[in-house]
């Protein structure tokens, strides 16, 4: 795709932006509920599309873990449709009057939120991203532009038709959901620069995106950041807890940003618990140092890469530490600021864990795989940021929306 047909399709978007922005909330409700009746009732063409995906990426032999990220069912596709569902019933955050002041002069002052206007997501292999991203855009009030990869692209194109089904038979335009279906790495290049077509980008992927998006980009952007997340197991941990949050945290579903990559344990209880663990952790690659091989000998040598990872898979890194201020002396230096969680029943080393752990979500006593914007309430999300301005978290509708200062007067006038 040339520069110009990037931009022909970013100015179609700012329109439908334009349009989006002065809707109402039963408008912007019935396009969701409509968006997932045609989600379920194109499922049949939107599996087809998926299957030929799966197996051109079968063919490239990727790992299982990309697969599993790829792949569709009816239940994935039925969750997708309920994530529709389930942001039409969230209270619609454009207008909303964040504070406000009389002042003496007599001007009303309030501060309300309003649309970004264009939100451009570029991400990596799930195709459900694609619906959740239009949904919460489209209830805040932002048109969205996707360009996700190429291992997902007749997935996505099939995802996208349905959508945009949806929101005509809503009676609003069908570019409030674009999708960028030129998959060269060319294309993403200037994608980044759009600047005064896209009002903010987002982009969800691994270490080189990122790289690129803070080189390249000329739009604002929020990083989702990756999720080199953290279990530290205190020395006061009940083991039978401390056992179930462990198991949850890597295993429920490795290949996912909040899923547990380290773990820590206090040396008072390293080797009773981790002899607990070595079977309950069945099936998971796990690397220590010395004293965690003393006690799992299957283990293998952990290095300075393998702390430092975010594997997205069944491997496991595993330290021993002396106690609370190694663990968080260890998660400073190797924590991408997503999640960490500490298990305890001390008060004193839950707050200072708390207190000292700069992260977007701290946890305690609860799995990392909590850290979610459908877990916390927010409903669907559009990513987790791990950066500290504007949005740090789970991204929901709040934080797709940006604040205008609206001031009233009586004819005032400054002197």
């Amino acid at each position: 795709m040339t520069l110009q047909g990037l931009n022909e399709l970013a100015l179609r978007a700012k329109r439908a932006a334009y349009i989006l922005a002065g809707a109402s909330r039963a408008q912007k409700d019935d396009a969701l509920r409509r968006a997932s009746e045609a989600l379920v009732g194109c499922a049949d063409a939107i599996l087809e599309a998926n299957t030929i995906d799966v197996e051109t990426a079968r063919a490239s032999n990727v790992s299982e873990t990309v697969i599993d990220r790829l792949r569709l069912d009816p239940a994935r596709i039925e969750s997708m449709a309920k994530g529709l569902r389930d942001v039409a019933v969230l209270d619609d955050p454009v207008g909303e009057v964040v504070d406000g002041s009389v002042r003496p002069n007599g001007l009303r002052i309030r501060r309300v939120r309003v649309p970004f206007g264009v939100i451009g997501i570029i991400y990596e292999n799930r195709p459900n991203v694609t619906s959740d991203a239009m949904g919460l855009c489209l209830k805040s009030g932002n048109a969205v532009m996707l360009r996700g990869s190429a291992s997902a692209i007749e997935s996505n194109r099939a995802i996208v038709a349905a959508l945009r089904g949806g929101v005509v038979a809503a009676g609003l335009p069908g570019d409030v959901v674009i999708l960028v279906e030129d998959v060269r790495h060319e294309t993403v290049d200037e994608f980044v620069r759009l600047r005064g077509y896209i009002d903010l980008l987002i982009p969800r992927g691994g270490p080189s995106l990122i790289a690129m998006v803070l080189d390249r980009a000329t739009v604002p952007y929020i990083i989702d950041g990756d999720g080199n997340c953290h279990v530290y197991v205190d020395a006061s941990a009940d083991l039978d807890m401390a056992e179930r949050i462990i198991v949850n945290a890597k295993m429920q579903r490795p290949s996912v940003c909040n899923a547990m990559e380290t773990l820590l344990v206090h040396c008072d209880i390293a080797d009773v618990l981790l002899k607990r663990l070595d079977h309950l952790l069945d099936g998971v690659e796990l690397v220590g140092d010395e004293r965690t091989r003393a006690s799992i000998r299957r283990a293998g040598m952990v290095t300075e890469a393998d702390y430092a990872t975010e594997f997205l898979d069944l491997r496991l890194a595993i330290g021993v530490v002396e106690s609370l201020d190694d663990a968080i002396s260890h998660i400073r230096h190797y924590s991408s600021g997503h999640s960490e969680a500490i298990v305890t029943n001390d008060y004193d080393s839950a707050s200072r864990f708390v207190n000292e752990v700069d992260a977007a979500a701290v946890l305690v006593n609860a799995s990392t795989r909590f850290v979610d914007g459908g877990e916390l309430g927010l409903g669907a999300e559009i990513g987790i940021s791990t950066q500290k301005l504007h949005a740090r978290g789970p991204m929901g509708l709040r934080e797709l929306t940006s604040l205008k200062y609206v001031i009233e007067g009586d004819g005032q006038v400054r002197t």
